[in-house]
């Protein structure tokens, strides 16, 4: 299961829409280490200049390395958390995900590192079990 979702939470959703910023604490609260992680690309982002910051340190554990994958993975998970951050993600491999200013989505940069090429590039035999 990729979220601990509480009674409350599920029984709002049950009856209609929930609010995008509960559904965003229950993404903090069940993947901690991809939340806080996102949350620190796009912080990192906004202090900079840069189009883009990435992470390419591996995850301490495959529970964490689990986290990132669960949240890059769902599409609403994304999403929302793209809109909580004011970020673009993008990701490669099994750790290397990229918080890129959304107004860059068309650009260069963005299409470079999501190209098959650098999919290709970012290849390697420690990544293939993970």
């Amino acid at each position: 299961m990729s979220l601990d979702v509480s009674p409350k939470l599920l029984a709002e959703a049950e009856h209609g829409d929930i609010r995008e910023q509960d559904f965003v604490d229950t993404v903090r609260t069940s993947l901690p280490y991809a939340y806080d992680l996102i949350a620190s690309l796009a912080a990192e982002l906004k202090g900079g200049t840069a189009e883009f910051t990435d992470n390419q340190t591996p995850p301490p554990s495959e529970k964490e390395r689990g986290q990132l994958l669960r949240a890059l993975a769902s599409d609403a998970i994304r999403g929302s958390l793209e809109r909580h951050f004011g970020v673009t993600l993008a990701f490669q491999n099994c750790h290397r995900v990229a918080a890129f200013r959304p107004e860059v989505r068309d650009g260069q940069t963005y299409a470079r590192f999501t190209s098959v090429r650098a999919q290709v590039l970012n290849q390697s035999p420690e990544f293939r079990d993970c």
